[in-house]
């Protein structure tokens, strides 16, 4: 899959395993990159493929979260900036060494690739909010509660009316519950969707996308049918609790 254009200078990518998407967000001399997948070979095709898009080196790295298949690379980028909740990086400093081997034992095709990775967890972090700058624009990094991991982060890129939301959605599978709060999850989605309508965002969750009014999950494998509009937010909540209810299919990372 090529890189798509969901909003001014903004792109994101699918990749087959675990149907990571990353983004990318392009201003001035400065290239930001979400999320660093799960080794540092994956992130090497991430820096490779990103020649088509621009010749600057990355210069910030956002994790949206602390699980392998969205930190594990971050080492390929340095000496970028690499920014994200400051549990996420507690996280990742206390278990990432052995989420290397749990990972190694339970995907052996990538045990020799993930045995390479250096954990390195972001040093830009922050409680609630902030901002950062990518050359001629910002890019707001927000916290709204605990859900996939109690570290969970959303980008908005507003001059481009573009949000990535890491895996607060899910799309052709149930989510991953491994260290989720799943009786607060539903509520934060729900704040992230009115964060979604007050902005008019109509394009560019992670891996999914948003036609304003309705929820329509789409690409990253099957396409299900749309949630409801997200002026109703006790009916998604309804609708969410319900696919939580679903058992676990991937068990790690996520």
């Amino acid at each position: 899959m090529a890189w798509q254009e969901i909003g001014d200078r903004v792109f994101t990518r699918k990749y087959p395993f675990f149907n990571q998407q990353i983004g990318v967000v392009l201003g001035g001399r400065d290239v930001l990159v979400v999320d660093t997948r799960s080794t540092p070979a994956q992130a090497r095709e991430i820096a490779s493929e990103l020649r088509e898009l621009t010749r600057d080196p990355v210069s910030i790295v956002v994790d949206t979260h602390w699980h392998f298949d969205h930190s594990f690379g971050n080492s390929v980028f340095r000496p970028a900036t690499i920014w994200g909740h400051i549990r996420a990086a507690e996280q990742l400093r206390r278990e990432g060494a052995a989420t290397i081997e749990e990972v190694a034992a339970e995907l052996p095709e990538i045990a020799a690739d993930i045995r390479e990775t250096v954990i390195d967890p972001p040093e830009r972090t922050f409680e609630d909010r902030a901002t950062v700058h990518v050359g001629d624009r910002v890019v707001e990094l927000s916290y709204h509660g605990r859900a996939h991991t109690d570290g969970d982060i959303v980008l908005v890129v507003p001059d481009a009316d573009v949000m990535f939301a890491g895996d607060l959605l899910e799309e052709g599978a149930p989510p991953s519950f491994g260290d989720s709060f799943p009786l607060e999850w539903p509520a934060t989605v729900e704040i992230n969707l009115e964060k979604v309508e007050a902005l008019r965002v109509d394009q560019g969750f992670l891996g999914r996308m948003l036609n304003y009014g309705t929820i329509h999950i789409t690409g990253a494998g099957t396409s299900v049918a749309p949630m409801p509009n997200i002026a109703d937010p006790l009916v998604f909540r309804r609708k969410f609790m319900e696919a939580t209810n679903r058992p676990l299919t991937r068990p790690t990372g996520g």
